[in-house]
């Protein structure tokens, strides 16, 4: 079905103006992006509304000054964030994601059992560094992405990754799944899934700051399937440009019921998430509904 007109140019505007904006957020400075995206709390009321009420769930014993400058400064780091990636081709991507002795020692370790890696993450800090750090230890890099509504935005996302040596394979293309699956099994590589988004993907509903949280099942499946690791990781700021990664290992008791083993591999890492969350709140994006899907919705689907 076609868009209404008044749709379709509001979306035509937004990607022209993305397209025009990419190359000068590589000349500008980190601060001015952070800028930007604070200013987009004040701007954007139905974001911020977002951000208040999921802030209100997860920290109900905080006040609701110390709420908003938790939003403010996600925001922040949200434009910080998005000129980080643009420029991610300038990057000295060692120096400025510290990856460190004993997360390489858990990923390379991790890999050597020749089943592929899957990694479990999330929108926290800079989630696109992160992968061009994983792609530099010099073993096959990949992730799954959805394509974007126009495919001028799906070219240059996937140009940006493919330029730091992350392959994607895009969800709505034929044979995606078997082709990720012959990524891990075959090619033994390290593959990285975002899951910390309420999207219309399988998923399981697993705790998340104490409410049950529609989740992506797609890392818990591949490593159920193929009896892979599971790790978790993300990339922290610490400094204006430096970023220092937190690597760990979901351990679980798995059953060999792979249906049983994905739910519990994705609470495990679903929990990896929360705590990171909980340590640095303002890097976050509080502005996505992650409690949207409730459990009648997925019953009446099956």
């Amino acid at each position: 079905m076609t868009a209404p007109l008044g749709k379709r140019l509001r979306r035509e505007i937004r990607v022209r103006a993305l397209l025009f904006g990419w190359p000068l957020l590589r000349v500008v400075p980190l601060g001015l992006g952070a800028a930007l995206g604070w200013l987009a709390w004040y701007l954007v009321p139905r974001q911020r509304r977002l951000a208040r009420e999921h802030l209100r769930i997860a920290f109900p014993e905080e006040d609701e000054a110390e709420r908003d400058r938790i939003g403010r400064a996600s925001f922040a780091n949200l434009g910080r964030s998005a000129v980080q990636t643009a420029r991610a081709q300038r990057l000295d991507i060692r120096t400025t994601v510290d990856l460190g002795p004993a997360g390489e020692a858990l990923l390379r370790e991790a890999h050597a059992e020749g089943k592929g890696v899957v990694v479990a993450t999330a929108h926290i800090g800079a989630w696109e560094l992160f992968a061009r750090r994983v792609a530099a230890l010099g073993i096959p890099c990949g992730t799954v992405a959805k394509e974007a509504h126009d495919p001028r935005i799906t070219a240059l996302l996937e140009r940006s990754r493919e330029q730091g040596g992350v392959r994607v394979f895009w969800r709505g293309a034929p044979l995606s799944a078997r082709e990720i699956l012959r990524f891990l099994r075959d090619e033994g590589g390290i593959f990285g899934i975002l899951i910390d988004q309420d999207t219309r993907v399988a998923g399981h509903f697993v705790p998340f700051f104490g409410r049950p949280a529609f989740t992506p099942r797609a890392a818990g499946d591949l490593a159920a399937h193929l009896g892979a690791p599971l790790l978790f990781a993300c990339a922290h700021r610490v400094a204006s440009g430096v970023h220092r990664m937190v690597v760990r290992r979901i351990e679980v008791q798995r059953t060999g019921d792979r249906d049983r083993d994905s739910f519990l591999l994705t609470a495990a890492a679903t929990k990896a998430i929360e705590e990171e969350v909980r340590k640095r709140p303002d890097e976050w994006v509080w502005m996505h509904s992650r409690w949207r899907t409730q459990a009648v919705d997925i019953s009446e689907e099956k």
